[in-house]
């Protein structure tokens, strides 16, 4: 039996969330009394996923000692960062080691809270040819990703800026998208890259260029970024 794989990134430095994590990594930080580590665990467990990788950075032992006293119902392991963090396409090409046994990976920043069935898409991803499936919104944000009639990947930009990455050609036509923080793919579209920092987003316009990388647009009844202190009050309530 294939496992069901997930894995939550949890090695930033949370510098946006200011005085909540001047003593803790992110992943430690309490919304409504639990970890942010957590919740993100026992919503992976909840939908059927049964080895998760957490990987560790910022007070990376503090994460370890949590691990340690808190079991789960999931085998858990740890891809240690803490030598070298290795951004968000990095990390995930780091820990491939873990990812020999599993057909697909769901990656989920460990700073996102939704209500996403993410065990249905996980199985429909299985029965897809795709490569990766991005979580994507339409919704206000500086950083949008682009793609075709087809769902399919063709760009990146930055509002704010005005800068555009490309995977091909400029495209004329496109829809843009945000991207949810959450993301499932075939270890084997990694296994080419060499061990370094990568940003997960400069990885995926790469990886265009020769494989489908596809929107799956989501509609959840609630969906946080704990992002910024100033929202984290308003978050914190839902919970």
């Amino acid at each position: 039996m294939n496992k069901r794989t997930a894995m939550i990134l949890a090695a930033g430095l949370g510098t946006r969330l200011k005085q909540l994590t001047h003593d803790k990594p992110k992943a430690l930080v309490e919304v409504g009394g639990r970890t942010l580590l957590e919740r993100n665990i026992d919503n992976l467990i909840h939908n059927g996923f049964d080895t998760i990788i957490v990987n560790i950075h910022h007070f990376g032992d503090q994460v370890i000692r949590f691990l340690e006293t808190h079991p789960f119902d999931a085998d858990i392991y740890i891809s240690d960062e803490r030598g070298q963090l290795m951004d968000t396409g990095g990390g995930i090409v780091q820990a491939l080691p873990f990812f020999h046994d599993t057909q697909a990976v769901l990656v989920h920043n460990v700073d996102i809270l939704s209500d996403i069935p993410l065990q249905s898409h996980y199985e429909q991803f299985l029965q897809s040819d795709d490569q990766a499936w991005l979580f994507t919104q339409d919704r206000n944000t500086t950083r949008k990703l682009l793609f075709n009639e087809q769902n399919l990947l063709v760009g990146w930009k930055n509002l704010n800026e005005n800068i555009f990455k490309w995977v091909d050609n400029q495209q004329y036509t496109y829809k843009e998208l945000a991207f949810n923080g959450i993301h499932i793919f075939n270890p084997a579209l990694f296994t080419s890259f060499e061990y370094q920092r990568y940003s997960i987003i400069d990885l995926y316009l790469l990886l265009a260029k020769a494989n489908p990388i596809r929107a799956l647009d989501i509609h959840p009844t609630y969906w946080f970024d704990i992002g910024k202190i100033e929202d984290f009050a308003q978050i914190s309530s839902h919970f």
